[in-house]
């Protein structure tokens, strides 16, 4: 089959999961109604003071990942300001959540971004790449957390324990390989440039006359100086610690937030079911990335995963709901000021055509 062929039929397995999706979801919201009508009737009984927390603790998810990426950089030598660091990492949330595309989207941003301080576009790649391999380990540690708590309420059944085990394989695997490729240059070039080829021959399905939109030689250099930036890592990797304590900790506030939501509706839910349903609902966002922040599929697969462990539809799906609501509106309002911020001064100074 061709590469556009190819392409077509990914496409449209991903656009079959999320009617699926939509459709289960639409089904649970008309199967439970009823009940799902009088939780959101009784929205004056939720405890707005636990609800508060959210704010410190969304605070602190902001803290953690601006730390995550300053500590990074300092192992290249680069010294971020606080505040700047602070700024654009509610940037790069809010690129991520509104424009769909699985998180790939920050790369580009990122490099745009730190053009102001000298860093190269190597870097900030490398830089991004590290903040998921770091994201991707720590919540491994709370997936194996949460797994031991359902395991005290009798609750780790077979289905949990094979998510649980199936996500940290995923997770495993994905950093093992971005590690073996990354280590050597010869790999990278044998992985990225038939990538690289790939996407150029499908721009010219589509624009036959079109040159290509990447060029293998410039390509070539960045993946060298990638793997020149990625040997400064390996050699400092004690200071890694610093990044990944803060990556455990940018984890540990968002799991938080949403159990806050829990608590919120006076369900003191097992904390192993929010820890491994969030981690499921987060998936969504690579299943579904051509929908902005996986909205309909997350609460959808939250809601799933939450009554395998026993909590009722009626409280997981009004609770999720309102998680993304709070949490979305906390933090992406911030990220656009500072995101059309930086568009408006990078078109203002852009130099007019003659």
């Amino acid at each position: 089959m061709s590469p556009a062929g190819d392409g077509t039929r990914a496409k449209r397995i991903r656009s079959v999961i999320t009617i699926v999706t939509f459709v289960a979801l639409a089904l649970l919201i008309y199967t439970q109604r009823d009940k799902i009508a009088d939780t959101f009737s009784n929205l004056g009984k939720v405890n707005a003071f636990a609800l508060l927390l959210i704010i410190p603790l969304q605070a602190l998810n902001y803290h953690a990942y601006t730390n995550l990426y300053r500590k990074t950089f300092k192992i290249l030598g680069v010294d971020m300001p606080y505040k700047d660091m602070l700024k654009i990492s509610l940037e790069i949330n809010f690129v991520n959540n509104i424009f769909p595309s699985g998180g790939l989207s920050t790369f580009s941003y990122v490099g745009s971004r730190m053009k102001k301080f000298q860093i190269t576009g190597t870097q900030s790649t490398l830089i991004q790449m590290m903040r998921f391999v770091l994201v991707f380990i720590s919540f491994q540690v709370l997936l194996f957390l949460g797994l031991f708590l359902l395991a005290i309420n009798g609750k780790a059944n077979n289905v949990m324990m094979l998510i649980t085990a199936s996500i940290a394989t995923l997770l495993f695997s994905l950093t093992a390989i971005f590690v073996f490729v990354i280590g050597n240059e010869k790999r990278i070039h044998a992985f990225f440039l038939p990538v690289v080829k790939l996407i150029n021959s499908l721009v010219h399905i589509v624009r036959p006359h079109k040159s290509d939109i990447l060029n293998i030689d410039r390509v070539k250099r960045v993946f060298s100086h990638l793997h020149e930036n990625y040997l400064v890592i390996r050699k400092n990797y004690q200071q890694l610690k610093a990044p990944f304590m803060y990556s455990l900790l940018a984890n540990l506030t968002e799991v938080l937030t949403l159990y806050v939501v829990y608590i919120a509706f006076n369900q003191w839910v097992n904390p192993g079911a929010v820890i491994i349903g969030y981690a499921i609902a987060n998936f969504a966002g690579v299943i579904a990335f051509h929908l902005p922040g996986g909205v309909g599929v997350y609460e959808a697969l939250m809601t799933a995963v939450m009554a395998a462990a026993g909590v009722p539809a009626a409280i997981t799906l009004p609770a999720t709901v309102m998680y993304r609501i709070l949490s979305q509106s906390l933090q992406l309002p911030p990220g656009y000021y500072y995101y059309a911020k930086f568009m408006r001064s990078k078109y203002k100074n852009k130099p007019k055509p003659v």
